[in-house]
């Protein structure tokens, strides 16, 4: 078995941890649970990771979940821009679909709202927050 860890210091201390690397797994996850700042927050998670792991490559020691935070806010970024990009693409739908969906007071109401969007784009409502 190998010993993966980081090499100790000339005076036997144990080399610092890069907790950047955490706080953007943690910025990477906050992206994807907060639609309305996802863009943002992936972004800034993929950039705290970039920091973490090269500050611990600077340093010669380890950035726990720096790697994992970059992959995180990377998907985010990507379902943020597909996000933004439906809602772009799909303006109108969008408008009218929030318009009965505001109008809606019954399930069969929303039902109908529903079965509306998905005949009219092909997408599923999860993707207008229906």
């Amino acid at each position: 078995m190998t010993d993966n860890s980081p090499e100790t210091h000339a005076d036997d201390r144990p080399p610092k941890v890069e907790r950047g690397g955490l706080w953007g797994l943690f910025l990477g996850l906050a992206g994807l649970l907060f639609p309305p700042y996802s863009g943002l927050l992936s972004a800034l998670g993929v950039v705290q990771g970039l920091r973490a792991r090269r500050a611990a490559r600077a340093q010669g020691s380890t950035a726990p979940g720096a790697l994992s935070s970059v992959v995180l806010g990377a998907v985010g970024v990507v379902i943020s821009v597909a996000m933004v990009s439906v809602l772009l693409i799909y303006s109108d739908q969008v408008r009218e679909y929030r318009d009965c969906a505001a109008r809606a007071h019954t399930v069969s109401a929303q039902k109908v709202c529903d079965d509306a969007w998905e005949s009219g784009t092909g997408l599923p409502t999860m993707v207008v927050g229906g």
